[in-house]
């Protein structure tokens, strides 16, 4: 056979019948050896293949490599991968060493690059400095009078909504009782006319009768709606009998359209409140109650309002979905203003109010005003 090594080949052929013969652990070792000659003459893996092949075909008439039964093939295979160990062996090992030169290439190369930029940056720090203790005193300066108007602007922004939602609520009472004094006695007297109409019929009118009570049926209808409406923009209920009963009805109607379980337990002295504070509380109630029902898909909500030391706690729990609080709450631009407008209402009475939302246990509005009125605000 034809090598570009031939003393190599001679002797690998050697080793390797010496190792067919007898494959025993210091013949491996003696494999390794013909490795790291391959190694010493600069050869690759492929070069040692192509040797180990040409060495089989050397040996092929002594050893019969075509068949399974007596594992020479095997032997042989096993005898070409102890020769490749010094191989890879040295193959990592120079790996490794580029490997080291090339970070100490990389990192000489950004020292150098450091102290070229530490050269420049030494030479503007002077002047750098002298620039920033100005406008350090004018930063300050500006930053003092922006944090003042900021202040400001906060106020007058909390002024507004307050002042919107004050007219809100009477621009609501007023809807109220334009519905309760005009539309609803309207309807009322429509509906009575009707009713006279179909007594007053004759016999033979029995369609003229249907088609009457039909329209007394729509009109009643629309009494209800009305009624509802009204009760929903300011009940009067809430300025009549008082803040539970107001709770009551709106809980009753409530469940029935959303067919939902609604539980109230009160606190009786809650009516000593002032007018302001109880009507506060309806509207917390209000859009809390609506919220686990609409958004929150809530099956049962408790509601429960009770003195504790110099307030008064209002709470309303469901178990419904939660939500991410803060996220809604800080939102640049809150979609859910309700919640937005609870809080402003009970901050307008110096009240407080907290919101704790857990995945699989449901939504708990909480909210405490105290009994004794807080000075004015100016």
């Amino acid at each position: 056979m034809q090598t570009a090594h031939p003393r190599l080949f001679s002797h690998y052929v050697a080793i390797l019948r010496s190792y067919l013969m007898d494959p025993v652990p210091d013949k491996v070792a003696a494999a390794r050896s013909v490795g790291t000659l391959a190694v010493t003459a600069n050869m690759s893996t492929l070069d040692l293949a192509i040797l180990h092949q040409n060495a089989m075909v050397e040996l092929a008439d002594e050893f019969t490599f075509t068949t399974s039964r007596n594992g020479r093939l095997k032997q042989a295979c096993g005898f070409f991968a102890q020769a490749l160990v010094p191989m890879e062996k040295h193959q990592r090992d120079t790996r490794k060493t580029n490997q080291r030169l090339q970070q100490h290439n990389k990192f000489l190369r950004l020292h150098a690059a450091e102290l070229a930029q530490s050269n420049k940056k030494l030479a503007k720090e002077v002047v750098r400095r002298k620039a920033a203790e100005a406008a350090a005193i004018k930063g300050h300066d500006e930053h003092l009078a922006l944090f003042q108007e900021s202040e400001v602007m906060q106020k007058k922004l909390r002024q507004l909504t307050r002042q919107i939602i004050s007219a809100q609520e009477n621009e609501r009472k007023e809807i109220s009782r334009e519905l309760h004094d005009e539309v609803v006695q309207t309807l009322v007297g429509i509906n009575v006319e009707l009713a006279a109409l179909g007594q007053g019929a004759a016999l033979g009118m029995r369609a003229l009768q249907t088609k009457i009570a039909r329209t007394q049926r729509l009109v009643e209808n629309s009494v209800n709606e009305v009624h509802r409406f009204a009760r929903e923009l300011r009940p009067a209920v809430l300025d009549d009998l008082g803040l539970i009963p107001a709770l009551h009805a709106y809980c009753k109607g409530l469940a029935e359209r959303k067919k939902v379980k609604i539980e109230i337990t009160a606190f009786g002295g809650v009516e000593n409140l002032a007018d302001d504070r109880r009507t506060v509380l309806f509207r917390v109630a209000q859009e809390a109650l609506t919220n686990a029902a609409r958004h929150a898909n809530a099956t049962v909500i408790k509601v429960l309002i009770q003195q504790i030391p110099n307030a008064i706690r209002m709470e309303i729990s469901d178990n419904g979905k939660s939500f991410q609080v803060d996220k809604v709450l800080h939102a640049p631009n809150p979609k859910r203003l309700g919640l937005i407008g609870m809080r402003e209402r009970i901050e307008m009475i110096d009240g407080r109010l907290t919101i704790e939302s857990i995945p699989g246990k449901g939504t708990t509005v909480r909210t405490e005003i105290p009994l004794a009125p807080a000075a004015s605000h100016p």
